[in-house]
């Protein structure tokens, strides 16, 4: 009688699968079966708050139903259609988009994620100025094709530096002060001062576009001090440069706001950028999708001329009918008033009660459901904890029952937009356990 053959578990599948931002020989992936709302499993059925929306992308929550029945219906209809076509869906998603966004946009260029968002915002400016540089923050991530990677700032930016064109500066960050700043007003006043001058040395008119998340997502949910925005724009009026905002991980609820810029808090002077990029939270990544919000002022550049750039699943059906059931669904449940209600009201008072109690909080930082929690060795000192430690406690929180999203010396405290307060007390409960 012939054996039964026998199926491969997950993990001996998952040996196939080249993982990225990894040596491939240490891995041991948490292995996820399913999810609903703030909450994943694995197969034996043991099931985690998922803190970390996996990364930083599921702002509706796992499965959510209207999300999951406009992609159905898409695939039985039209899976696929070129973009160079019109389609009902894909002029749908750009009207709720824009919607949301406000003036002056008046178009989308979808993509398929934030990499070639920002690459695609990267081309814009550079077409429509005639110039080739582009400045961004050394505290940054913006992707990991051509140009995004090397405009990130981070580590990942340095075995990857082949596009050309790319200056690096320090935005503002008062906990950790490249300035020697003693308020945020000084560290606002002495970035913007450090930035004029690298725009004077390297050339205004050699730059095309300043590209800044308008909250560092990745670089340690940096709130940028009130007047640093500001400061952008008028440095950009001033010489011509294309500003761009990357909301790939900021936006669409994640600081209580449709948009990050949109926030009171961070843009008091309501300033709007030229361009911004969008990815993550749009459709809460169920299907790949990104892009980029373009105004007339620079659309209109290309009513004559070609646009030289495009992609094949560029508004895919499917991404699309995502996108209007998010945006529907969110509207229509409160969702991003709900993000800002249960960051003001439940989340930030419940971490910074947390550093009152764990001296290895230097600093609690976030607002809405963007958060993080910098972990020191010393509060005086602010030395970052130590990679092993916090290996240790990364595994202790998935342990007890959360899923992290841990970076560097931090903890990022990023549920989906959806989460309650009964579910913010029970992480905050394991954060409280597991923290020395």
């Amino acid at each position: 009688m012939q054996a039964q053959h026998e199926e491969p578990s997950t993990l001996e599948l998952d040996r196939l699968v080249f993982h990225s931002w990894s040596a491939q020989g240490a891995l041991h992936p948490l292995v996820i079966a399913g999810g609903s709302g703030a909450e994943v499993w694995d197969e034996d059925g043991r099931r985690l708050l998922d803190f970390s929306s996996q990364l930083v992308n599921t702002n509706i929550g796992h499965t959510h139903p209207r999300v999951v029945a406009a992609i159905q219906a898409q695939a039985a209809v039209l899976p696929t259609v070129a973009p160079a076509h019109a389609n009902r869906v894909r002029g749908l998603a750009a009207a709720r988009i824009l919607e949301a966004a406000g003036e002056p946009f008046a178009k989308v260029f979808f993509t398929n994620g934030g990499a070639d968002a920002n690459e695609n915002a990267i081309r814009l400016a550079r077409l429509t100025t005639g110039r080739d540089k582009v400045l961004s923050a050394y505290r940054s991530y913006h992707g990991n094709t051509g140009a995004a990677v090397v405009a990130t700032g981070d580590w990942r930016r340095v075995p990857n530096e082949y596009a050309r064109g790319h200056v690096h500066f320090w935005g503002p960050f008062p906990y950790r002060s490249e300035f020697w700043s003693s308020s945020p007003e000084q560290e606002v006043e002495r970035a913007l001062h450090a930035l004029e001058r690298i725009v004077e040395a390297e050339g205004p008119g050699t730059i095309a576009a300043l590209l800044v998340e308008t909250v560092p997502g990745t670089a340690g949910v940096i709130v940028p001090p009130p007047g640093w925005l500001t400061g952008l724009r008028a440095l950009c009026d001033r010489w011509g440069i294309v500003l761009i905002f990357d909301e790939v991980m900021s936006g669409f609820g994640r600081t209580g706001d449709w948009f990050a810029f949109q926030n009171p808090e961070l843009n008091p002077d309501r300033i709007v950028p030229d361009l911004v990029t969008f990815a993550k939270g749009v459709n809460s990544g169920y299907v790949p999708a990104g892009g980029v919000l373009i105004p007339p002022a620079i659309a209109t550049e290309f009513d004559t001329r070609v646009f030289p750039g495009g992609l094949t699943y560029s508004g895919h059906p499917l991404a699309m009918a995502s996108i209007v059931a998010t945006i529907d669904a969110m509207r229509d449940e409160g969702i991003v008033d709900h993000a800002r209600r249960i960051g003001a009201e439940a989340l930030g008072p419940a971490l910074r009660a947390l550093a009152e109690r764990h001296p290895v909080i230097g600093e609690v930082r976030g607002l809405g459901v963007f958060w993080a929690l910098d972990l020191v060795t010393d509060r005086a000192a602010r030395t970052p904890l130590p990679p092993a430690e916090m290996a240790r406690i990364k595994a202790a929180l998935v342990e007890a029952g959360l899923l992290p999203f841990v970076q560097d010396n931090r903890i990022h405290v990023v549920p989906p937009c959806i989460v309650t307060e009964e579910q913010v007390e029970r992480a905050v409960a394991i954060y409280d356990a597991v923290l020395p």
